[in-house]
């Protein structure tokens, strides 16, 4: 977290992941294209700028598919978490990838003509009587642009949570186009099933995986407490580790995560304030809690971030009865402050 906008805010955990995505990316164009030029002689000699521009094409799809496989598995593995913290930078990084792509192509393509490189790709196929697939691609990396050009926190907190969050859902639609640029362009010039193969894979992976996760959520949601009483059972102190949380589901709409902490329990709203990451999932680290997402803290006591900050989440009621939790279902106005729920010594209800 910073007070003020930096264009990347460098830690030694960012470094490390960019390092990783940067010498994966040039590992795998240099190795295509290696592979390419021993393979492929003679007859079936390919030459180093098409081999440039299927590397760089292959290598966004893999990036992308990982991208949309993120999500979903952090909800099975927190494991998974390493790659999401900065799912971000992964996402720039594959449109810088995909951006040359598409430079390749139309320099190649469409630089040796006299019409503009652009507009003679772009009807290329149009005029063969073809699917113009390459509309798909083009449309693709527009929406693309618009995700990588406003991925900064400036562009989130300036245009609100909920329009910047919608904005970019639009990786869906783009995701389709791709999908439809590549079965209508590269495919059809594929005699080997092997790339329809695994597109299907990425595609059935990328479909199972979002279907299962929504899912296992909605399974949770439906596992709610009893709410017809004025404070629910959370469950046993003992369930619930030190120093993080246990999730507990409304309804459909709100979850509250149950924190425990230096022989104290206090509530909050699961929902981070900053792009609605789980903080359910995070951990206290140095008396806040932490969200996994992205790092933004929040004091446990009252959910608000310490200065200079200025982030809140609702807060929640607790009692403890004997060795057991219970939580008042009545959320407190985000900021609130909460006197936690003692563990030793703990009172009892009435």
């Amino acid at each position: 977290m910073s007070n003020a906008y930096k264009l990347v805010q460098w830690n030694r955990h960012k470094r490390v992941y960019d390092f990783v995505v940067i010498g994966s990316v040039l590992g795998y164009l240099m190795t295509f294209v290696g592979v390419g030029m021993l393979t492929l002689r003679g007859d079936h000699a390919v030459s180093v700028p098409i081999l440039a521009i299927r590397a760089l094409g292959t290598c966004a799809i893999v990036l992308l598919h990982v991208i949309l496989c993120i999500g979903p598995l952090a909800r099975f593995t927190a494991r998974v978490n390493v790659l999401l913290y900065n799912r971000r930078h992964l996402g720039v990084a594959f449109f810088c990838v995909a951006a040359l792509h598409a430079l390749l192509v139309v320099g190649y393509y469409g630089g040796f003509g006299v019409e503009n490189p652009v507009s003679s790709v772009l009807i290329g196929a149009h005029r063969g009587g073809g699917v113009a697939f390459e509309f798909f691609g083009f449309l693709a990396l527009l929406i693309f642009f618009v995700m990588a050009a406003t991925s900064h926190d400036f562009w989130l907190a300036n245009l609100g949570a909920t329009f910047w969050k919608t904005l970019h859902m639009g990786v869906y639609i783009a995701y389709t186009l791709v999908v439809l640029h590549v079965v209508f362009g590269a495919l059809r010039s594929e005699s080997a099933p092997i790339s329809a193969v695994l597109l299907g894979i990425g595609v059935v992976c990328v479909l199972g995986l979002h279907l299962a996760a929504g899912i296992g959520e909605w399974g949770r949601d439906r596992r709610t407490s009893d709410h017809t009483r004025d404070w629910i059972d959370v469950g046993l102190i003992s369930e619930i580790p030190e120093d993080r949380a246990r999730v507990v589901h409304l309804d459909n709409a709100r979850s509250v995560a149950v924190f425990r902490y230096d022989g104290r329990l206090s509530a909050v709203g699961n929902a981070c304030a900053h792009q609605g990451g789980p903080l359910g999932e995070g951990k206290i680290v140095d008396g806040c809690i932490t969200c996994p997402w992205h790092g933004y803290q929040y004091l446990p006591g009252c959910g608000q971030s310490p200065p200079p900050y200025t982030e809140t989440i609702p807060t929640y009621e607790l009692r403890i009865k004997g060795d057991r939790v219970l939580l008042n279902p009545a959320a407190k106005p985000a900021g609130t402050s909460v006197e936690p729920a003692l563990i030793d010594g703990g009172e009892e209800d009435d």
